[in-house]
């Protein structure tokens, strides 16, 4: 059971800024704003830091369980893994299968949505182009019909959160008016869209751009395709991968200075081997070899996903580089939260919010994770 708490003496990230030798009150599940009468202090080192819980947008499981295949006890382990690496609050991401066995996986992870053991789903294909197509199969792509959209949005019960989409393909911007109608999140990915085209889909109500640089036509003098049309929008906000493959620094430099802290989410894009090591597994219905930690197709070679944890992510933001704290806690808490439509819930360390909260050491290692007042991790 949740008991009431104060942590004290770490620096403290707030949405106004840090706080050293600051303090969190939990009472319960929740932040509050006095400590009552009862409650444990709880003293941290002062170069430690006290940021709100990790909200991941796109993630296809980890722990060696699938989102897209698994069981529910497989869909749970997973969420388990990424919330002893700091991620509170995550969307179970699927990636392209059958119309009626995704509609059938929708119906099984809106009972865990239902439950509050994730915040959403995320539907990540079939609506994606043959051209960009990544670690999906092709066989089992299709345009963005609305007709199609609407089942998965109907199979998931109010619960369908964000789907990905190629806004240039048939259907695609009547797709993108659709989901922007019903308050489900458009997101542009796997695209093989001009800059003309995707400015099209953004007027139409698109407001992600889905792992940014991968998956898309790169950025060109002439042609500046997709990339420079995300990043130039204020009504965009772009997912990164920050684990060092997916990126190069110059490249996350680029993205983070043009969108600003204010339009980044950082993401994982985590596969099964998240949290759990080198090996083979299936990401759909396709093979995926791990090895030295990077995620690739075993036919053809193509990046699958990512073995990322956000608390890994977080780190390499700061010591590689170089981002404040308060930037980084933006990009991997409270960006995500707002677009997910639970910012008065999580994202930040506020009075009346619940109590998921992340304790980092002097060098940005996690030593605690907090969910609604209980630990996860109890740091040491």
């Amino acid at each position: 059971m949740a008991t009431s708490k104060i942590l004290a003496g770490a620096q403290v990230v707030l949405p106004t800024g840090t706080v050293s030798d600051g303090r969190v009150i939990v009472d319960g599940t929740r932040i509050a704003g006095s400590p009552p009468g009862d409650a444990e202090t709880i003293d941290l080192a002062p170069d430690h830091w006290v940021v709100p819980g990790f909200v991941d947008i796109h993630n296809h499981g980890g722990g060696g369980a699938s989102f897209t295949s698994g069981t529910v006890e497989d869909v749970l382990k997973g969420v388990h893994t990424h919330r002893l690496h700091g991620t509170t609050t995550v969307i179970a991401s699927t990636v392209t299968g059958e119309m009626d066995f995704l509609a059938q996986r929708a119906g099984v992870l809106s009972e865990l949505a239902e439950q509050g053991d994730i915040a959403g789903i995320h539907f990540e294909g079939p609506f994606i182009s043959p051209c960009r197509k990544g670690a999906h199969s092709e066989a089992l792509l299709r345009d963005p019909d609305p007709a199609d959209v609407r089942k998965l949005m109907d199979a998931a019960r109010g619960q369908a959160k964000m789907f990905t989409l190629a806004t240039e393909m048939p259907g695609g911007i009547d797709s993108v008016r659709l989901l922007a109608e019903h308050g489900v999140i458009a997101a542009i990915g796997h695209t093989d869209a001009t800059y003309e085209q995707t400015q099209e889909a953004i007027d139409a109500g698109a407001t992600v751009a889905t792992h940014l640089y991968n998956a898309m036509p790169g950025l060109g003098h002439r042609e500046p395709g997709p990339i420079a049309a995300l990043l130039e929008d204020e009504r965009i906000t772009v997912e990164l991968i920050n684990d060092g493959t997916h990126l190069h620094p110059a490249a996350f430099e680029l993205a983070f200075h043009h969108a600003g802290a204010a339009r980044t989410a950082l993401i994982t894009d985590a596969m099964d081997a998240a949290g759990f090591g080198d090996g083979r597994y299936m990401l759909g219905p396709l093979e995926v070899e791990v090895k030295d930690s990077v995620a690739r197709l075993v036919e053809g070679g193509s990046i699958a996903g990512s073995t990322l944890t956000l608390d890994r992510a977080f780190k390499r933001s700061v010591t590689v580089d170089g981002l404040p704290v308060g930037d980084v806690v933006r990009a991997i808490s409270a960006n995500p939260a707002r677009l997910l439509g639970m910012y008065d819930r999580v994202g930040s360390l506020e009075p009346g919010k619940d109590a998921d909260l992340v304790v980092l050491d002097a060098e940005f290692a996690l030593v605690g994770v907090m969910r609604k007042g209980e630990w996860v991790i109890a740091p040491n």
